[in-house]
């Protein structure tokens, strides 16, 4: 019995600390989105920016809820998205003063997809079970914000025009 206790117990310390490094991530990623939300002018950017912001600052109180025990593994649910692979196929721009919109969307959908992969690489470490099931939604979460990101790039380095 103290066998089965102290291996439950590792695996706890385990979670524990992955779960710990993932908010320091979420914190990370706020700082970030704030950081891009003060050197941009357009409005409608910064409302993304800090919407972005906002998703990341959840998914840390997530984090902490779940940690804390206030929250079961059944408390997100994982959702369909369509991954236009954009992030993927475009170099990510850097980082500038007054950056055009559609290169801000690029940078956010590129540190989306970090996100992503950093979840799932996680994932992908454990076995079945309550820390597979936690890690994979958030890799979910984090794709859904890529969802967006791209969507808005797409519409903003390619808007439609009069003729369609």
């Amino acid at each position: 019995m103290e066998e089965i206790q102290g291996g439950q117990d590792m695996q706890d310390k385990k979670l524990g600390s992955l779960i710990d490094i993932a908010i320091e991530r979420e914190e990370e990623a706020y700082g970030f989105y704030m950081g891009l939300y003060a050197r941009i002018e357009d409005e409608s950017v910064k409302d993304t920016l800090k919407f972005l912001a906002g998703q990341e600052q959840k998914h840390k109180e997530f984090l902490v809820n779940y940690r804390s025990g206030q929250l079961g593994p059944d408390s997100l649910r994982l959702t369909d998205v369509v991954d236009y692979k954009i992030a993927e196929y475009l170099e990510e721009p850097d980082i500038k003063k007054d950056m055009e919109s559609k290169d801000v969307y690029l940078v956010a959908a590129h540190r989306e997809l970090l996100s992503y992969n950093f979840y799932k690489a996680l994932a992908d470490l454990h076995p079945n079970g309550e820390a597979k099931e936690m890690l994979l939604k958030m890799a979910n979460e984090e794709m859904k914000h890529k969802e967006k990101v791209e969507y808005l790039y797409g519409n903003t380095a390619f808007p439609q025009t009069a003729g369609g």
